[in-house]
């Protein structure tokens, strides 16, 4: 069947041409020392501060033992300004796996490599320009070739372009993921991304990588007894695909009991509350948790709570 719908007809801008809505002088920063100790002490020990606790607790205890602490989110995380605080949590060993969706992956390249991101949607709509940027499809494409080549995950590629092409690593999850070897799994919705239009990234390339990431991320889910998986701002990519791998697991005869689950979103929504939290736990025990607020706020706020815990001062 002919059609007109051409896509190596589409007109791509150079990322230069955009005003973004964020850069890197919004980023988190360190801030300086104080007397958090007292602080944390100091706050009513009910409802989402005990929560926030037992989570820091939970996630320390993992540490301490080894067993995953998996950490899922969307890309509203790193365009409110917290990739500095996942490679934070990266290095400290905080977390050993990172999965996202396509839209992390977006955000997480275009600060690291050009020092800005989230464009104008509605005047992009009336234009035609949204998502038609040329720098990010490059990259993309790029990344995808190696993966095909080097039978690499998405992420994995990812990450080593962007060290590649000497990117900003303190605040890339992706490139710091990499250089630390530790896994970070991409898992796009095909067609859901901007740079899915673009003629030169190839479906077959980022299907094959996804697949990777999927397994990746399996084996990961496989050594959740006694760990932490954490959901955040993703509204239904992440919560899908960790529960159809968790039950692959237990398929394949894997053990796995006592997961503490943790769901951060700005308002309580169905998939991250069921998927990641309420289902799992119910099935194979553990412990529930919900933190909801911006994460802007309340992910640098558990990062003090296991500065705390993990130096025993709460």
């Amino acid at each position: 069947m002919s059609t007109d719908f051409d896509r190596e007809k589409l007109k791509l801008k150079s990322l230069a041409q955009r005003t973004s809505k964020v850069d890197s002088g919004l980023l988190l920063r360190n801030p300086r020392s104080g007397d958090t100790a007292e602080f944390l002490r100091s706050l009513p020990n009910l409802l989402a501060v005990k929560d926030m606790k037992k989570l820091a607790s939970a996630i320390i205890r993992a540490k301490r033992a080894g067993t995953s602490r998996i950490f899922m989110y969307g890309g509203h995380v790193i365009k409110c300004g917290l990739g500095p605080l996942l490679v934070k949590w990266i290095k400290n060993g905080t977390i050993n796996c990172l999965a996202t969706n396509g839209a992390g992956t977006i955000h997480d390249i275009e600060m690291a490599l050009f020092g800005e991101t989230s464009e104008d949607v509605e005047s992009g709509i009336a234009d035609g320009s949204f998502g038609m940027w040329q720098e990010t499809g490059d990259v993309y494409s790029k990344a995808l070739s190696t993966a095909y080549n080097e039978n690499l995950g998405l992420g994995e590629s990812l990450g080593n372009e962007i060290i590649r092409r000497k990117g900003n690593l303190g605040i890339s999850p992706l490139a710091s993921a990499c250089e630390a070897g530790i896994p970070v799994t991409v898992h796009p919705a095909l067609g859901g991304d901007i740079i899915h239009p673009y003629p030169d990234v190839s479906w077959e390339k980022l299907a094959k990588a996804a697949e990777k990431d999927f397994d990746l991320l399996g084996e990961r889910i496989t050594h959740m007894t006694h760990g932490v998986v954490i959901n955040a701002g993703s509204a239904v990519i992440m919560p899908e695909v960790f529960l159809k791998l968790l039950t692959s697991a237990i398929n394949l005869g894997y053990s796995i009991s006592d997961i503490t689950a943790a769901s951060f979103d700005m308002i309580r929504q169905y998939r991250p509350l069921n998927n990641v939290v309420f289902r799992p736990t119910r099935a194979l025990g553990g412990e529930q948790i919900v933190l909801t607020g911006h994460h802007e706020l309340m992910l640098p706020l558990l990062d003090l709570f296991l500065e705390a815990e993990e130096g025993s001062n709460v």
